[in-house]
C-alpha cells in the first residue's frame, strides 16, 4: 500500500457517500417497488421479492462498511491501527464497492445488481476515492500481504477492538475452546454424540449461561457485546458448544422480559447456574419460518394446559429440563394472537429412555453437522404443562413475547457464525502453512494467500457489524435491522470461509478425518437457522422500508 494511513482513512470515509448514495437511491426504488402508497404491500414485496431482497443485501454492504471504518477509526485514535488491519480496511472497502456496483452473492447463483432495482450502474460510485479503492484496494496483492501479516503476527487475526473486560473474556474462552473443546469436537461430530455433560459443568462454572442475566437474578449482569464475545470464542472450538448457550439466553430474555415475577424467581437463578437446561419448542412440520400458522393446542383444563400438536427441528429436546414452548390456545383464532407460550417443565432424558414425560415422544433427526446437541421431531399427546407455566400469565401474547427474544437470538447466531468462519479460517491458514507442493508452503500461492486475506478480512467485517448491533441493544436501542443485517452477513461469510477452507485443503479437505469436513457441514445450517437467508432478507428489507424518516 502506497497511500498513507490518513489517506487510505480519507478514501473510505468520502466513498462512503457514494454508498449511501446508492443505498438511498436503492430505498427509493425498493420503496416504489413495495410500498408505493406508504406502508409496505405484501403482495408487492412478494411480487418483486428478489429485487427487494438485493436492496436488503445492499443496505447491509452499506452498514456493514460503515462498522468496517469506524472500527479502523477507533484503532487509529488508539495507536492500534496496524499493516494488518490497513490491509483489511483496504481490501473491504475495495470488495464491497465492487460488489455493491456489479453484483452482491445473494447466494451463489443469485447475484443481484442495480439494474435488478431499476437502477443505472454508471451514475454511482464515479468519485474520484471510490474508483480508487474499487481498482486498487482490494487487488490480489492486498490480499496476499494480509496474509503475510497473519504469517508474521503468529495467530493474531487482527485487532476487534475490545475493551480490557471482553478482552481478558475472550483470553478465557479462547483457552478453554482450545483445552476443553477444540481436540475433541471432531470426535463427538464422527460418532454423533452429544456434548458430554462435564463440559458444559464447566461452561456453567465459568458462568456462559448466565453471562447477560442480571445480577439480582443469579447471573452475571454482562452485555450482549461479551455474550457475542464468549460466543464467538466457542463455537470457534465448535458450534454445538458455542449454541449451548443459545436456548439459556433465549429462555432467560423471554422471561426475565415477559414473565410473572414467580416465574422469574423459579426459573432465572437455575438457568444461570446452568442446572436447569432448557430448549426452545416453536417450529412446526410444513410450517417452518411461518409462526402464524401454528397447530400445536394447548387447551386449558383446570390447573393444566394439555398440549396437542407435533414440533420438529428442536435442538437439545431430550437432555433439557424446561421447554420454552409456543401454542395455540385460541382454536378460533388462526393468526398470531391465537399464540401463547408456555414455560413447560420435562424430565431430562437419558441416552435409554430420552423422552421419559407422559404424553410427549420423540424421535431424532439425522443431520449432516451441528450434531453435538442432536434435533428431534417431537409428539405431544396430552402433554400437561402447569397453568403456571402460562409465560406473563396472558394467553394470546405469545408472538409479541417470543419477538421480544428475537434481536438477541439474530445477534448470538451471528456471533455463532464468526466463531465458525474463524474455525475455517484458522484451519485454511494453519494447513497452507504446513502443506507443501512445488517446494514451498502454498499459502506462497497467490490463489491460496488470497483466498486467505480476503477470509480474514471478511470475518472482521461481520464481527464489526455483529458487535455494532450488540452496542446497540446494550444501548437499549431498537436493533431489529441491525441483527438481521449481522445475521444475514455472518452466516454467508462463514458458509464462504468454510468452503474456501476446504479448497484451500484440497482433497485431503474431503476427508473425513479432517477438522474442515466436519466445519463445512456445521456452516451450512447458519444461512438456514434463526431466520433462513431468504427470510431474514425480507424482514431487514421491511423493517427499513417501514421505518419513519426514510429516504425520499
Amino acid at each position: 500500500m502506497t497511500q498513507s494511513t490518513e489517506e487510505l482513512l480519507g478514501l473510505c470515509r468520502d466513498s462512503l457517500d457514494d454508498v449511501r448514495a446508492f443505498r438511498d437511491a436503492g430505498q427509493r426504488a425498493a420503496t416504489g417497488m413495495a410500498a408505493p402508497g406508504g406502508p409496505v404491500e405484501p403482495a408487492l414485496l412478494e411480487k418483486h421479492q428478489y429485487a427487494v431482497h438485493g436492496f436488503a443485501w445492499m443496505a447491509t454492504y452499506a452498514a456493514a462498511l460503515e462498522q468496517l471504518l469506524g472500527w479502523a477509526e477507533r484503532l487509529n485514535t488508539a495507536g492500534r491501527l496496524g499493516d494488518l488491519e490497513r490491509l483489511m480496511l483496504s481490501a473491504g472497502f475495495g470488495a464491497y464497492l465492487n460488489q455493491l456496483k456489479y453484483g452482491i452473492a445473494m447466494s451463489q447463483d443469485e447475484i443481484v445488481r442495480p439494474g435488478d432495482l431499476g437502477l443505472d450502474e454508471s451514475e454511482f460510485f464515479n468519485s474520484a476515492a471510490a474508483r480508487q479503492l474499487m481498482a486498487n484496494g482490494n487487488a490480489i496483492a492486498v490480499r496476499q500481504a494480509i496474509a503475510e501479516c497473519l504469517r508474521d503476527r503468529s495467530g493474531d487475526f487482527g485487532d476487534r477492538d475490545l475493551d480490557e473486560t471482553n478482552t481478558m473474556i475472550a483470553d478465557q474462552f479462547h483457552r478453554f475452546a482450545d483445552a476443553r473443546v477444540s481436540p475433541y469436537a471432531h470426535g463427538w461430530h464422527v460418532r454423533d454424540e452429544l456434548i458430554p455433560m462435564d463440559v458444559i459443568q464447566d461452561m456453567a462454572e465459568l458462568g456462559v449461561f448466565g453471562l447477560t442475566i442480571p445480577e439480582a437474578d443469579g447471573g452475571l449482569g454482562m452485555g450482549k457485546v461479551s455474550m457475542c464475545v464468549v460466543t464467538e470464542e466457542l463455537s470457534r472450538g465448535y458450534i454445538g458448544v458455542g449454541s449451548l448457550g443459545t436456548r439459556s439466553e433465549i429462555a432467560a430474555e423471554l422471561i426475565r422480559l415477559n414473565g410473572t415475577p414467580e416465574q422469574k424467581e423459579r426459573y432465572l437463578a437455575p438457568i444461570a447456574a446452568g442446572s436447569l437446561l432448557p430448549t426452545a419448542v416453536f417450529t412446526e412440520p410444513n410450517h417452518g419460518s411461518d409462526l402464524a400458522r401454528i397447530r400445536t393446542r394447548a387447551a386449558r383444563d383446570g390447573a393444566v394446559y394439555r398440549v396437542t400438536g407435533n414440533k420438529i427441528w428442536i435442538t437439545h429436546a431430550a437432555r433439557t429440563d424446561m421447554m420454552t414452548l409456543m401454542a395455540r390456545t385460541d382454536p378460533d383464532e388462526n393468526g398470531y394472537r391465537g399464540l401463547s407460550m408456555f414455560l413447560a417443565d420435562k424430565p431430562r432424558g437419558t441416552e435409554d429412555n430420552p423422552f421419559p414425560a407422559n404424553g410427549m415422544t420423540g424421535s431424532e433427526i439425522r443431520v449432516l453437522g451441528y450434531r453435538g446437541m442432536k434435533e428431534y421431531e417431537l409428539g405431544f399427546d396430552g402433554f400437561e404443562v402447569s397453568a403456571d407455566g402460562l409465560l406473563g400469565g396472558r394467553e394470546g401474547d405469545g408472538f409479541k413475547q417470543l419477538m421480544t427474544s428475537f434481536e438477541t437470538a439474530r445477534i448470538q447466531t451471528a456471533a455463532r457464525a464468526i466463531g465458525v468462519a474463524q474455525n475455517a479460517l484458522e484451519l485454511g491458514f494453519g494447513y497452507a502453512q504446513d502443506r507443501e507442493q512445488f517446494r514451498k508452503p502454498i499459502v506462497e500461492f497467490a490463489r491460496v494467500g488470497g483466498k486467505l486475506g480476503w477470509m480474514a478480512t471478511e470475518t472482521m467485517i461481520a464481527r464489526q457489524l455483529t458487535y455494532f448491533a450488540a452496542r446497540q441493544k446494550d444501548s437499549d436501542q431498537r436493533c431489529d435491522i441491525e441483527a438481521g443485517m449481522a445475521k444475514l452477513l455472518a452466516a454467508r461469510v462463514a458458509w464462504s470461509n468454510a468452503d474456501n477452507s476446504l479448497q484451500v485443503h484440497g482433497g485431503n479437505g474431503y476427508a473425513e478425518e479432517y477438522d474442515i469436513s466436519r466445519v463445512l457441514c456445521d456452516a451450512r445450517i447458519l444461512n438456514i437457522f434463526e431466520g433462513a437467508a431468504e427470510i431474514q432478507a425480507g424482514i431487514i428489507a421491511r423493517g427499513l422500508l417501514g421505518r419513519p424518516n426514510r429516504p425520499a
